[in-house]
């Protein structure tokens, strides 16, 4: 009884660490289907680096 306690047990602590990758494509994944959803709704996204035009490098 206990053996089979300790195998489902290290069986499933060895496949803890091979799950976390997947969760974490899952939550990119839906992150990005929001971003799209979002941009078909008209809603745009601006980047908080942004370039300096050429208009205000010229006057410089």
């Amino acid at each position: 009884m206990k053996g089979k306690q300790l195998m489902r047990l290290s069986v499933l602590i060895m496949l803890l660490p091979l799950l976390s990758g997947c969760w974490m494509a899952a939550a990119a994944g839906a992150g990005a289907y929001g971003g799209y959803k979002m941009k078909e709704k008209g809603y745009t996204v601006q980047s908080p680096i942004t370039k300096k035009k050429e208009s205000e490098k010229n006057a410089q």
